[in-house]
């Protein structure tokens, strides 16, 4: 009979665990399914950009303040900075804790990805339920899926830059904020 309430309480938690994935899963959810690679780099070279291109990803999937500290550099500059988003390294935990707050089963795969100079340009689709809150909005498991484009540069191991641009009319009219 005790046995009851003890599954009840871990069914009832099991989505919001399935939703969290340790910084190695959250990294492999994210590897791109196809990668184009400047013929001109050496391997060591392509390695070195993508480490902390990988942990980026990675963190979009569990926020994880590791894999973020791993990616980002101490003078990182978002040069698509919305309204109320912290410039730098905070910016990116602000908007993570957000969007996972919203949708915590967020999953961000790569479905590209271009590695040229410094630069490496990723097309990446976001998928989740919307049960969580967002700008006052409570959700109602409404289904999230759309993409986004980032470049980023990299420099002496870690992303200086971001440019990113994100398909959020997709996102707004998905969670019932936009027609």
């Amino acid at each position: 009979m005790r046995l009851i309430p003890a599954l009840a309480l871990l069914v009832a938690a099991t989505p919001a665990l399935s939703a969290q994935v340790d910084d190695r899963a959250a990294i492999a959810i994210a590897r791109p399914r196809a990668q184009i690679v400047d013929r001109s780099l050496s391997p060591a070279t392509v390695a070195a950009l993508l480490k902390p291109v990988e942990a980026f990803y990675g963190f979009w999937n569990n926020a994880s303040q590791t894999l973020l500290d791993q990616a980002i550099a101490p003078g990182f500059i978002d040069h698509a900075l919305p309204p109320g988003r912290p410039q730098g390294p905070k910016g990116p935990m602000v908007a993570a804790r957000a969007f996972l707050g919203a949708v915590p089963d967020l999953r961000v795969a790569v479905t590209q990805r271009l590695v040229v100079g410094d630069r490496v340009v990723s097309a990446l689709h976001f998928t989740g339920h919307f049960t969580g809150t967002f700008q006052g909005r409570k959700g109602a498991g409404q289904p999230i899926d759309f993409i986004a484009t980032d470049i980023l540069a990299v420099r002496s191991g870690r992303i200086t830059d971001n440019w990113h641009l994100e398909d959020n009319l997709t996102f707004m009219k998905q969670i019932d904020a936009a027609k």
